[in-house]
């Protein structure tokens, strides 16, 4: 990929910057890798379980912590390796290469699941079926390497454009992305109201086709050999010791990690769990749920395009308080919902405010790093959103397995726990005192 002299690049239209080659492309790659996330992550993959699983209240609670636990493990592995990744972007320049190799491996993994899942095994592993637990495992380690991809994904943006056009530019990559999800749950056509298995393999060969523009399209621009360190597990960590260190000189951003710590717990345990407590608890059926997510993508969209602007006008630190705000306000609806309207405006709301964050958080992370730094803190944001996507699942899926007696009142219970960490990240973003006075 060529790259476009700065004063150039200051000056394209937005047509021009939206129809450029290498950022499509990149903006494809949040097409395909959102099917997954849509398909498997948030769809499917929970209704298969409660298929299996939850042939009573009780279960279905038992259900909701399995599903939180497999979360809660992916987060842990990259956790475990997300410091890495940032020091291989800084050190190598590679991004698209270990997209390549790691969205392959998720979308392998995601082909996996639906061969096992129409396996029929009488063996049992610690009690659970041999093919389900198979099952599970390929899903904990295609949406590790899923989440693992977007680490390269997120920190290729700033190689797109000029700082001024990148919250354009992550708008567009957000909406195009929720394009996906709309295209992927087509799927659902083919998979009916039964045998939720059947839209693993479908949503593997979608997520492939749309991985390929990015693939063969964008090019790295790779540090030479020469000026390259030799590279041990532990040196992410050791950089961010350092960066830690040098907290002082870095303290916006390290307080903003802190907000988005808070505030990401409660969208990845709400996307992981949406589908079996909309089902569940406030009674919708499959296909009442798959409408209900196309209005809340449709919503996303429109959030993602809008704050692209937004944040370009008032700022990316008054954009995201914004944005929690609308998470606050959608989180209190769904806990509440005894009628399925309160939930219809709950995910509405959340379909906004999810985009959204995506877009500004990504915006103010390059606004609050030195240029030098921007892979390893793209690694340290990857690192503090994954280790609340450890806490936040595994917090959801410990109450609901405390509670699973006391049957929906559970779930009601976990999910509010989400009302009060968004709470808590907004007050710490508050605090978040950047060299730009908070202005545009």
């Amino acid at each position: 990929m060529k790259r476009r002299p700065i004063g150039e690049a200051q000056h394209r239209s937005q047509l021009a910057l939206y129809l450029s080659l290498p950022i499509l492309s990149w903006a494809f790659y949040d097409f395909a890798n959102t099917i997954f996330s849509s398909n498997i992550n948030t769809i499917f993959f929970p209704f298969y379980m409660d298929e299996v699983l939850g042939t009573n209240e009780v279960m279905q609670q038992v259900a909701s912590t399995f599903i939180s636990y497999a979360n809660a493990i992916a987060s842990f592995f990259l956790v475990v390796f997300s410091p890495l990744f940032g020091v291989w972007i800084d050190n190598t320049g590679y991004k698209k290469r270990f997209i390549v190799w790691f969205a392959s491996i998720s979308i392998f993994f995601t082909f996996m699941m639906g061969i096992f899942a129409n396996l029929e095994w009488a063996t049992n592993f610690s009690g659970v079926p041999l093919s389900l637990f198979l099952v599970v495992a390929s899903f904990v380690i295609a949406k590790f390497f899923f989440n693992s991809s977007l680490v390269f994904y997120d920190s290729m943006m700033g190689d797109l454009g000029t700082k001024a056009e990148m919250p354009l530019i992550s708008g567009y990559g957000v909406a195009i992305g929720y394009l996906g999800t709309i295209f992927g749950l087509l799927v659902y056509l083919y998979v009916g109201s039964s045998d939720f298995h059947r839209a693993f393999i479908p949503t593997a060969i979608l997520y492939l086709l749309f991985s390929l523009p990015l693939f063969f399209i964008n090019k790295d621009t790779p540090i030479p050999k020469a000026q390259r360190k030799t590279i041990k597990f532990i040196d992410g960590y050791k950089e961010i010791i350092q960066t830690f260190k040098d907290m002082k000189q870095y303290k916006a951003i390290f307080t903003f990690m802190i907000a988005y710590f808070f505030i990401n717990d409660a969208i990845a345990t709400t996307i992981a769990m949406m589908a079996i407590y909309a089902t569940t608890i406030v009674g919708f059926t499959s296909g009442q749920f798959i409408i209900l997510y196309l209005v809340s993508t449709v919503s996303t969209i429109i959030g993602s395009l809008a704050f692209g602007y937004i944040t370009k006008a008032i700022g990316a630190k008054r954009a995201i308080t914004m944005v929690a705000l609308f998470m606050i306000i959608a989180l209190v609806f769904a806990v509440f919902a005894t009628e399925q309207w309160m939930f219809w405006i709950a995910g509405s709301m959340f379909g906004i405010s999810l985009g959204s964050m995506w877009v500004t958080s990504r915006t103010y992370i390059i606004e609050l790093s030195p240029n030098e730094k921007r892979g390893q803190f793209f690694g340290l944001f990857a690192f503090s959103g994954k280790v609340s996507s450890i806490i936040g699942p595994a917090v959801y899926g410990t109450v609901t397995l405390w509670m699973k007696d006391y049957g929906t009142l559970a779930s009601r219970v976990a999910l509010s726990t989400l009302i009060l960490m968004t709470i808590i990240g907004l007050l710490v973003h508050l605090k978040v005192n950047d060299k730009n006075g908070n202005s545009k």
